[in-house]
Formats: C-alpha cells, sequence, structure tokens
C-alpha cells in the first residue's frame, strides 16, 4: 500500500509542471465512442493545447496510420496488461510475465520461414511487427504502471519526437519483477527498444529502422504436485508458498537482440507514376537456457521428471542468428496500384556447442541454411477499396511457397468487409527438427516435411455488430506430445518425455466471433464471444468450443467533467477442453488428452478514471475464486489465478 500511494504522490506532483493536452474531444463525455471523440477533436483545441491530438500519429511496418487516443472505454481497459494489448484467446498463467495458454487457435502465420522454436516463451518477445513509428509535433510520451502478484512491479515507459518535420525518434523500455505466490516462479524481464523514421523533404526517400535488445526470465517450477491439496485450499496450503512444485532450482532464459532496416527510394519525381527501389534488412540473434542447479535436490519417488540426466548440473543452451535480406523494384500508379518484385535472401544458423553421440544415435550440432526466395505483390487502394495480392516461392529444394490476398471494401464510416485467403507451405520451427540436453530423452535429430495451411477468413464491421470467421485446412503440422505412459490419480503422467511429431492426416478448424458494445443511458454491455470446431481424428489442434467475455460497466463524469469515471464487472468463461501442457525445458506446450481444464467463471470487478491525459485503474480479479471452487487451472497442473488486487496507471504526455 506504501508503493501504490508513493506512486500516486509522484504523479500528483508531477502533473503540477508538466503541459497536458485539453482538446475538447479528448476531455468530452466518457460515453462516447472513440470515434466520435476523434471526430471532436477536428473542431479545434484550446489555447493551452500543443496541437490537435490527430496530429500524433502512430505507423504501423505496414504503412496504417493510428491517431493516439486518450479516451476512457472499455476496450482500453482490456490492453491493461503485461503484452498491452486486447489479449481475448489468450489464458495467462498464475504470475505476470509468464506464457500464456491459447484459447484460440491461431492460424496466421506470418513467416514462412522457421524461427528457432520456444513459441510459449515469445508471446511477450516483441517482433518486427510489434514495433511502430510515430509522427508527433510535439515530444510525446506513455508511462504505463501495473501493480503484479507480488514483490515487484510492471512498468513499460515510451517517449518519441520528432526533431524536425521528417525526422523521428523514439525510445522505450518495458520491465517486469514479479515474485509471484508460490514456490520458485520469479518472472524478470526487460525490452528495449530504439525506433527511427526519417522521410526526405521530397518525399522520395522513407527509412523506418529500430533496434531492440530483449530478456525474460523466468524461475520454472514445473507446476505443483498435489492438486488435491490445491483444490481443498485448507489452511495452511491456502498459501500457495506452502504447495510442493517439482522444481526449486530451474529457471529459463530467453535473450535475443535485433536490428531491422526498411527504406524505399523513389527514383522519378512524379508521384502519380513511381518507379521505386526497395530494400530491407534484419539481423537477428537469439538464444534460450534452461538451467537447472541440482536435479537430485528434490526426492521424485521412482519418476523423474525429465527422465534420466547425464549430470546433475544442467546448462541446456540453444543459439539461433538470422540474416535477412529483402531487394525489390516497385510501380506505383494513383490508377492501377502498385506493383512490386522482389528477391528476398535468408541464412539462419540454429547451433549448439558440440555433437552429441547417445547409445547409437549421433545428433548434430548445428542447423545452418540459405534459401533464396522470389516473389511479387500488387496493392490497391483508391477511394474505398483496399486490396493485396502476394505471390512467392523459394529456390531449391524447400518447397516453401505463400499465395496470400486480401480485399477490403469500405461502405460508410462503420461499415466495411474484409475478405483473405492464404494457402502456405512452410517449414516447421527448428526447435522440433533438432534439440540436445543433457536430459537423455531430449536429443533428436528429425526430417520433417512442411507445415501445409489453406485458410479462409472474412470480417464483416458494422455499428450493430463485428463478425468474423475462419476457416483453415491444415496438413502434416508439426507438434510436441509426451512419451510416458505411468499415468497418477488425476491423470496426469508421472513423467514429461516429450518429443516431436508430425500428423499425417487433415485437420479442419473453424471459428466464428461475434463483438458487440451494447449502450443504454450511463450502462453498458460489452460483448465478445468466440465458436470453434475442430475436425480432426486425434486431439493435436486443442481449443475450447466456447469462448466469451462480457462487461456490464457504468459510466459518469463528475466535477464539471473533468474527472471520467467508470466501473463494472467483467465476466469470463471457457467451456471444458483438453488443454495442451507445458514445458519448461522445450519453452512450449504439448499435446495431451488425459485431462480436461475449464468450465469456471472469472469475474474481475473494476473501477477506472481518467484526469485530462492520465487513466487509473482499480482492479479486484477473479474475486470469485473462493465461492467457485479451486479447480480452475491454466495447463493440467498449473493453477489459475486466485483473487488479487491490481492497480494501474496509464499516463500520456504531450509536451
Amino acid at each position: 500500500m506504501r508503493r501504490i500511494l508513493a506512486i500516486i504522490t509522484f504523479f500528483l506532483c508531477f502533473s503540477a509542471q508538466a503541459q497536458f493536452l485539453t482538446a475538447e474531444g479528448a476531455n468530452g463525455a466518457a460515453e462516447q465512442s472513440q470515434n466520435k471523440e476523434r471526430k471532436s477533436l477536428r473542431g479545434g483545441v484550446k489555447k493551452d493545447s500543443l496541437a490537435p491530438i490527430i496530429d500524433y500519429k502512430i505507423i504501423t511496418i505496414m504503412k496504417d496510420t493510428i491517431a493516439v487516443d486518450t479516451a476512457l472505454s472499455v476496450k482500453k481497459y482490456y490492453t491493461l496488461n503485461y503484452l498491452r494489448k486486447d489479449d481475448f484467446g489468450l489464458l495467462a498463467f498464475n504470475n505476470e510475465g509468464q506464457v500464456y495458454n491459447n484459447l484460440k487457435f491461431n492460424t496466421k502465420i506470418n513467416t514462412l520461414l522457421p524461427d528457432f522454436g520456444f513459441q510459449a516463451r515469445q508471446t511477450a518477445y516483441m517482433g518486427v511487427n510489434d514495433i511502430n513509428y510515430y509522427h508527433t509535433p510535439t515530444p510525446y510520451s506513455d508511462l504505463y504502471y501495473k501493480s503484479v502478484m507480488k514483490q515487484g512491479q510492471n512498468l513499460d515507459a515510451f517517449i518519441t519526437m520528432n526533431t524536425s518535420e521528417n525526422l523521428n525518434f523514439s525510445l522505450g523500455y518495458k520491465g517486469l519483477r514479479s515474485i509471484g505466490k508460490y514456490i520458485n516462479q520469479l518472472t524478470s524481464s526487460g525490452n528495449f527498444r530504439l525506433g527511427v523514421s526519417y522521410q526526405s523533404p521530397n518525399k522520395r526517400y522513407l527509412l523506418r529502422t529500430h533496434f531492440t535488445f530483449q530478456d525474460i526470465m523466468n524461475e520454472e517450477n514445473g507446476g505443483i504436485r498435489d492438486l488435491d491439496l490445491f483444490e481443498s485450499s485448507e489452511k495452511p496450503y491456502n498459501k500457495r508458498e506452502r504447495l510442493n512444485v517439482y522444481f526449486r532450482d530451474a529457471s529459463t532464459m530467453l535473450k535475443g537482440k535485433r536490428l531491422y532496416v526498411n527504406h524505399e527510394y523513389q527514383l522519378n519525381s512524379s508521384f502519380k507514376n513511381g518507379l521505386l527501389l526497395t530494400h530491407e534488412f534484419l539481423y537477428e540473434d537469439k538464444f534460450y537456457e534452461f538451467k537447472q542447479d541440482n536435479i537430485m535436490s528434490l526426492e521424485y519417488d521412482d519418476f523423474p521428471r525429465f527422465g534420466n540426466s547425464f549430470q546433475s548440473v544442467l546448462r541446456n543452451k540453444t543459439r539461433y542468428d538470422y540474416i535477412y535480406n529483402k531487394v525489390g523494384a516497385a510501380y506505383q500508379s494513383d490508377l492501377v496500384g502498385r506493383f512490386e518484385f522482389f528477391t528476398e535472401f535468408n541464412n539462419y544458423n540454429y547451433y549448439y556447442n558440440s555433437i552429441a553421440h547417445i547409445n547409437d544415435k549421433v545428433v548434430p550440432d548445428e542447423i545452418s541454411k540459405n534459401i533464396t526466395m522470389i516473389g511479387g505483390k500488387y496493392s490497391y487502394r483508391k477511394n474505398n477499396w483496399r486490396g493485396t495480392l502476394l505471390l512467392s516461392r523459394s529456390l531449391g529444394n524447400d518447397d516453401t511457397s505463400n499465395i496470400e490476398a486480401n480485399v477490403r471494401y469500405k461502405f460508410t464510416e462503420d461499415l466495411n468487409v474484409d475478405f483473405s485467403y492464404k494457402k502456405i507451405s512452410r517449414l516447421g520451427n527448428l526447435s522440433y527438427y533438432l534439440f540436445q540436453s543433457d536430459y537423455v530423452h531430449y536429443n533428436w535429430s528429425n526430417d520433417f516435411k512442411n507445415e501445409k495451411v489453406n485458410q479462409f477468413d472474412a470480417t464483416i464491421t458494422t455499428p450493430w455488430i463485428t463478425l468474423s470467421g475462419s476457416y483453415a485446412v491444415l496438413d502434416d503440422k508439426l507438434y510436441f506430445s509426451n512419451d510416458s505412459e505411468v499415468f497418477n490419480a488425476f491423470g496426469l503422467p508421472e513423467q514429461v518425455l516429450v518429443t516431436p511429431k508430425q500428423y499425417d492426416k487433415t485437420i479442419n478448424y473453424l471459428s466464428l466471433q461475434a463483438s458487440k458494445d451494447f449502450k443504454l443511458g450511463r450502462f453498458g454491455l460489452d460483448n465478445t464471444v468466440l465458436y470453434q470446431n475442430v475436425d480432426q481424428s486425434n486431439h493435436i489442434v486443442n481449443v475450447p468450443k466456447f469462448v466469451t467475455r462480457n462487461t456490464l460497466y457504468y459510466t459518469d463524469a463528475f466535477f464539471d467533467k473533468a474527472l471520467k469515471f467508470q466501473t463494472g464487472i467483467t465476466f469470463k468463461y471457457f467451456s471444458k477442453y483438453y488443454g495442451d501442457d507445458y514445458n519448461p525445458l522445450l519453452g512450449d506446450f504439448f499435446v495431451q488428452d488425459k485431462v480436461k481444464i475449464g468450465d469456471y467463471p472469472v469475474f474481475d470487478f473494476f473501477i477506472n478514471m481518467k484526469v485530462r491525459t492520465a487513466r487509473i485503474y482499480l482492479i479486484l480479479e477473479h474475486f470469485n475464486s473462493s465461492m467457485s471452487g479451486y479447480k480452475y487451472y491454466t495447463a493440467p497442473n498449473y493453477p489459475y489465478r486466485d483473487m488479487t488486487f491490481r492497480f494501474g496507471v496509464v499516463w500520456n504526455f504531450f509536451s
């Protein structure tokens, strides 16, 4: 409580000296929608305003422009989390900064080429598409703070400024530390990013570049061992540090640095019919390390959790280097659109320190490859139409290819339709093909086929409801599963002996999602409902059939509308399903068909307030935890969060 009071005091003192944007729309009635608020800003600004808020622009790598928005809304409340984005479809583990289980199957694959794996640990790792660029008339900063479960804090500080009309710099750092409520559950992470964007005065040269350095450390306890003690939660086991866990000395570290450059130059001076040269460069260096100081420090009965090991002190480290170069030429016309032809040069090196000899099996120390791809892209943007068509294919024997088409038509400001189709043949992540460990069972070298995906997506956005659907056909899907055949009374494996496999049958996936925010006076009801169906012979793609999030809220304004106020209750639920289990050694999830999780309600109570451009959040998470029974899990032996009080602040400065 002393820390919370100190933070509030700091912000109040700082506000006496800070200059705030006081545009009429940014301080309008809180019940107005974000679109209405942005429109109202066009009417002018007050004398102490620095610039209209619509002049502060966020630009994505796809060149989409978003206006900075300081409105108090339920949609903004959904982004008050470690990822800083709406986490619908993700199920967070107990401690802040741990992994997320998937409630919604994501078939949107951004690259045809493999990452090095350890995907569960990379949810919070900021990729190229997560870095935005900016154009601001005055310095703009964003400060985010949220309390954590125990002994720590989560802070994300960001500032950007234009030193001239054409040159912008941005700098940000997100740091997290939380000890958690269970034994050996500490999380500690840092995400540093530095971005630059530049456009020449004659508009013919455009540059966007960034540098990131990220490290994500997690202590790994392997989940709790005595589920009956958790589900009873009688004293003293209602104190979660009293529950026994599998590991007390294991930890993981994901660390990476990246340099990215994207620039283009127009050869002629006519913007209606321009010929451009394009270049994109990326260098990324990552490693994932699993450490365990003494695997015999606990009594494991007759079943060591990950099987036998070569030594008692483990240091498993997987390294990965990636260099990407894309060169191309484009012709753009106001009349016919933009045609681009390109060549991509990819080089990756996934490696260990030495070759492993295990019994009669030899496990190599690296996968190193050069892949060249050629392709073309057509883009059309005119009036209410938006469309792209992308074709690319690798040269050589990799058989990697991509066909992607997107069409959007905008009938009105609030009514539009999107369709997309994707057909890809891609290499799986490299941890499926090669892995070395001091655990005997976790050593393999494989040769798998390419994964194949055929996918259709459609979204209809209307003033009344937003509907989206996805249908995907998956072939040769890669996955991890447990080879152990010894299970305890709860149906959980006594050992986790995971290996990669490839599914030789077809999987059909269908999803339908509907979203609507109903409003009546000062009351509102925001709803998001998801239905999923998977047609498969075995449990490979595991998702719940039904996921819902519903928020009933009340909005008001006080003190001559200087204080915006919002309070309500959020209800979250997903139906029972065979949730994937988590393996910290691999930093990834593996499929299982023995234990179902889900079918428990989660209620959160919140109070949101806004003073000028500062938004303050008070949240009582899962306040019904002691009422609905202690059978809530995020993975078969990883409990969901108990009731927790959280405090958060998001504050924007425009000078």
